[in-house]
């Protein structure tokens, strides 16, 4: 059965702009070489901000991190952060196309957003980008007095792929204890490698801009083998999790279209039987990215409910 008729009006012309492809081994060269392309073509950031790349020390072994800082201009001490992670199914990407959503952040918040850069997959397999995001918390700490930044109040977030990211690094923060996060923002978030092997999903799942043919491939490349098979880190997969207690109190928000739409409720049901303080938001005739087209109605109340919850997490 085809969700095209689930569809919400406002949304068709995302479908036009940004087009179902399947990604795999052969496809991924262009469309990392598009994407880039179109992230290049974006106009500059306002004069309210600056943006600074900085590369920072990466986990033992690994290249150096590469951070991009937003922060207003007139930034305040004692401001929150909030450490940021791309989608992009693990494969795709930088932070480059999130700026809009960084500069909303930093204005309204006088919040410093820093977003990483962290290392893809297939290149670089799990837990490469989550011990990525890892050195990039613990940098933020160290520079917390020349960025002049409150380390009680940094939240993680991110989007699909980002999400699951956020999620798998809140978990890793929660269990290392040397540090911690006082929000999780976690949108369309990318939790659960079994969801790649199901059988028993609606149709109505996934039929728009992220597939469950793109799916598998993307847990393939992050894993390094076929997903759904045992022994998966929660690091990689954050719904392999087994306890979820003591996590930061979290934001999820899906599209009712979403392929990822079942592996979230449960990811938050699951987060408020563990006691963690967690808002669940599912917009009606919502494909995956639907946000993109920031014209919708349903655009619009997403981002009304998800710099409302921000605000909220960082306290402001």
């Amino acid at each position: 059965m085809s969700s095209k008729s689930l569809l919400d009006p406002e949304l068709a012309p995302l479908l036009d702009a940004w087009p179902t492809v399947t990604l795999n081994a052969e496809t991924l060269p262009a469309i990392r070489k598009s994407r880039a392309e179109l992230a290049a073509s974006a106009g500059p950031l306002p004069d309210t901000v600056t943006l600074e790349t900085r590369h920072v020390p990466g986990p033992c072994g690994a290249p150096d991190v590469a951070v991009r800082l937003i922060r207003p201009v007139n930034a305040a001490r004692n401001a929150p952060a909030i450490l940021h992670l791309h989608g992009g199914g693990y494969v795709l990407d930088s932070s480059d196309p999130t700026h809009a959503q960084s500069v909303a952040w930093a204005t309204q918040f006088g919040a410093t957003v820093a977003s990483v850069d962290y290392r893809l997959a297939p290149e670089t397999q799990a837990p490469g980008a989550v011990e990525d995001g890892y050195a990039a918390l613990a940098w933020l700490h160290r520079e917390a007095g020349t960025l002049q930044i409150d380390t009680s109040r940094i939240a993680v977030a991110g989007e699909s792929a980002g999400g699951g990211l956020a999620a798998a690094l809140a978990l890793l923060v929660r269990d290392r204890a040397e540090f911690s996060f006082c929000h999780q923002q976690l949108i369309f978030p990318m939790l659960d490698d079994r969801t790649a092997v199901r059988t028993d999903l609606s149709t109505v799942y996934g039929e728009f801009i992220w597939t469950p043919a793109s799916n598998h491939f993307g847990w393939s490349a992050l894993l390094g083998h076929a997903p759904g098979l045992d022994g998966v880190s929660p690091y990689a997969a954050p719904a392999r999790a087994e306890d979820l207690a003591g996590l930061p109190p979290a934001f999820l928000a899906t599209g009712a279209l979403d392929l990822f739409t079942e592996e979230n409720l449960d990811y938050a049901r699951r987060l408020m039987a563990a006691g963690v303080p967690t808002e669940l938001h599912v917009y009606p005739g919502a494909p995956h990215a639907f946000m993109a087209w920031g014209e919708a109605g349903v655009s619009r109340r997403y981002a009304r409910d998800a710099l409302s919850a921000m605000a909220r997490g960082l306290g402001v």
